[in-house]
């Protein structure tokens, strides 16, 4: 059932995301003695079983709707115990967490300190809260170990699935269209960039209907009342990253408690004129690619679906035949201040400052903020900022394979990723996309990406999969909603 705390701040949390069993799990003599599953009430329904090392030993560990329940495995005696011996054929005492005082779950691994994927997985790390003596709560951190990945990424499915507030994809979006917003202050999201971004997206979309709004034509969104605070809990945190400087949850916490904001740049999405959502960033062709075909494979572990889908799609890497128009930002800042100080400006005055580009394109993305990650210490829009009222237009164009993945790779260290022939950077008020061959220009002899299967184009908003068919237009607005970051040494003049 969904969660939705009633108090001065709500709380909405998104579900982010074959080896050798531990030591002394090992099939083989001595033969041991697992105890059943009788311990765990009739009433709890069981959802996972399987031997984990625990503080040592390998224990029988089982996960119900409502508690984890461990007890380590005992060797079976060869013969029948002697009168008074207790030691053969004793049973150590079960002990358990409810589900109801864990609050997080991930996957442990082994890895150098300067890496930030892959290594040795050593099980799955859980994190609760228990009752001390005198009414103190304590944190507390249980490992169970195991080497086996898709063991372990089985029952982080599980427990994720159990710990989630937010049912599915837009279950928070129906939330907020519900509830009556005017009795909090704020909207804590628990998750990674997708479930951030819905957040964000249902409290503007809430804003404009509050406001009498059109909801299928936002030329000019009214901003959201309601702040957003983020506690980053996904795979990537490329907007929390980009917020606070680091996706660290005591960081993320405290400058919700203290009431730090920070206004932040939105972008608007629309398709023929009709509004399609809100978004901070977009990726379109290898970036939206990529995704479409690793939402095709989510039966994998996030690591080796994301790893899957990148190979995948570099090798059948194909061009995108495509017009882009942009409203360069000094253009627009020039528009608007002749528009405060004549009486007339026209259509066509507006329609001027456009420019155009046609070709092939590998990779087009545009963001409002600078999507800073672990694999992207340096942003995937390095030249932009979180609310300078413009978007980082970046252009890929067509090149070898070898060349493009060098500017890939680029991203993850300190050099400059822009510094490449193909590559094109622009700072834009607004963009247009449009499919060339849906226009009628002929393709030559290049090879092109052809639409999916619904006859649409694939996009990455904000780590979510967007399918469109034909022109896409982007427009930023400027400080559209507040987000509880920033305030700290350096943080308003972070990229």
């Amino acid at each position: 059932m969904p969660r939705l705390a009633r108090g001065r701040v709500s709380a909405l949390a998104g579900g982010p995301e074959g080896g050798k069993q531990p030591a002394g799990a090992e099939a083989g003599p001595p033969r041991v003695l697992l105890p059943s599953a009788s311990p765990v009430p009739v009433a709890e329904r069981i959802l996972q079983r399987g031997i984990f090392e625990i503080n040592g030993k390998s224990c029988d560990v089982v996960l119900s709707d409502s508690a984890l329940r461990w007890r380590p495995i005992q060797p079976e005696c060869p013969v029948a115990p002697a009168a008074g011996n207790s030691k053969c054929g004793f049973l150590s005492k079960e002990e358990f967490i409810e589900l109801k005082d864990l609050f997080s779950v991930k996957l442990k691994w082994r890895r150098p300190a300067k890496r930030q994927k892959g290594g040795t997985l050593l099980g799955i790390t859980l994190f609760a809260c228990i009752k001390k003596e005198q009414n103190k709560i304590k944190d507390y951190t249980l490992t169970l170990n195991n080497s086996s990945e898709d063991h372990c990424s089985s029952w982080v499915r599980d427990l994720k699935k159990i710990l989630a507030v937010t049912e599915c994809k837009g279950h928070a979006l129906s939330l907020l269209m519900e509830c009556e917003l005017q009795e909090f202050d704020g909207v804590i999201c628990v998750g990674g960039d997708g479930s951030a971004s819905e957040v964000a997206h249902g409290l503007l979309l809430r804003a404009q209907m509050d406001a009498g709004i059109d909801t299928n034509y936002i030329l000019t969104p009214v901003r959201t009342p309601l702040p957003l605070g983020i506690i980053p809990a996904g795979s990537t945190n490329a907007l929390a990253h980009s917020l606070y400087g680091i996706t660290h949850i005591v960081t993320a916490t405290l400058h919700i408690i203290m009431g730090h904001m920070q206004p932040i740049d939105v972008c608007t999405f629309s398709s023929t004129g009709k509004f399609l959502r809100f978004g901070f960033s977009a990726m379109f062709g290898f970036g939206g690619r990529t995704l479409a075909l690793a939402e095709k494979y989510r039966w994998m572990p996030l690591n080796q679906r994301k790893d899957f889908a990148m190979i995948k799609t570099l090798a059948s890497l194909k061009p995108e035949d495509y017009e882009i128009s942009f409203l360069p930002v000094k253009a627009f800042q020039d528009f608007q201040e002749v528009s405060r100080n004549e009486d007339r400006t026209t259509k066509s005055d507006y329609n001027d400052q456009w420019q155009k580009i046609q070709g092939h394109f590998l990779n087009i993305s545009i963001m409002t903020i600078p999507c800073c990650c672990s694999m992207a210490p340096e942003g995937l829009a390095s030249n932009t900022r979180l609310n300078n009222g413009s978007m980082a237009l970046t252009i890929a164009r067509n090149t070898s394979r070898p060349e493009f993945v060098k500017h890939l790779k680029r991203y993850a260290s300190l050099r400059n990723q822009f510094n490449f022939p193909s590559v094109e950077t622009y700072t834009v008020a607004e963009v247009k996309l449009q499919p060339r061959n849906n226009c009628g220009y002929g393709t030559g002899d290049v090879e092109f990406n052809a639409k999916s299967s619904e006859n649409n184009y694939p996009w990455n908003i904000d780590g979510d999969l967007m399918e469109v068919a034909s022109e896409v237009h982007i427009k930023v607005h400027p400080q559209l909603i507040k987000l509880y970051g920033g305030h700290l040494e350096g943080m308003n003049d972070y990229k």
